[in-house]
């Protein structure tokens, strides 16, 4: 309970109920809860992920790395954002990629002066997604997360499981490619010559 709102409870609530939560509901929770990364699904259900491990931490820093290196080499087109950078989704969900990448192109046609623009997420879907499975994440809701990614709109999409050693590559043509202990990840035409060596996100 915070000292200075002692009239403020906490509310504890099984693991099979959910809030619904409008947009602007959203952003006010997300403005007041920093230290959590939240998510609102296409039909305003509220998801709640506490704070990463050390583990998640040090892959998801590797990961975002090696992109913004790979951004700055190319010559900075588009815009790199990191875990905590929420994205309004065409069918209206609030997600946050573990990493991401917008064009220039999408970020440019993104018009952040409109009344629908306002908001402290932007109306974009990023070009490139990556999501990091932690120890405590089930991987179906993930798997389900990189679809509505690519139906939005994402071109290049990878789930990486540190725990199984696999990655799915998920592709705008809805293809998915699973690959088992690979060595590293292509940009391909999306990311022209960025590749991720899996070394450090296998060993962490």
């Amino acid at each position: 309970m915070p000292p200075d709102r002692p009239d403020l409870l906490s509310l504890t609530l099984p693991a099979d109920l959910y809030l619904q939560v409008t947009s602007e509901q959203f952003a006010d929770l997300a403005s007041a809860n920093r230290e959590l990364r939240l998510e609102r699904t296409a039909t305003g259900k509220l998801i709640v992920n506490p704070p990463t491990g050390w583990e998640t931490g040090e892959r998801n820093t590797s990961l975002i790395g090696e992109l913004y290196l790979w951004w700055r080499h190319a010559g900075e087109p588009g815009k790199v954002f990191e875990s905590s950078t929420g994205f309004t989704l065409p069918n209206g969900a609030i997600r946050s990629p573990d990493a991401s990448w917008v064009s220039d192109e999408r970020w440019d046609a993104y018009d952040r002066n409109s009344d629908q623009s306002t908001g402290a997420f932007a109306n974009v879907c990023p070009d490139f997604v990556v999501e990091l499975r932690s120890r405590s994440d089930r991987l179906k809701p993930l798997q389900d997360k990189m679809q509505e990614y690519i139906t939005n709109g994402t071109r290049l999409g990878w789930l990486i499981d540190p725990q199984d050693h696999r990655v799915e590559i998920y592709r705008a043509d809805g293809s998915i490619e699973r690959c088992d202990r690979p060595s590293e990840l292509y940009g391909e035409a999306i990311l022209p010559d960025f590749v991720l060596s899996l070394a450090r996100i296998w060993r962490s």
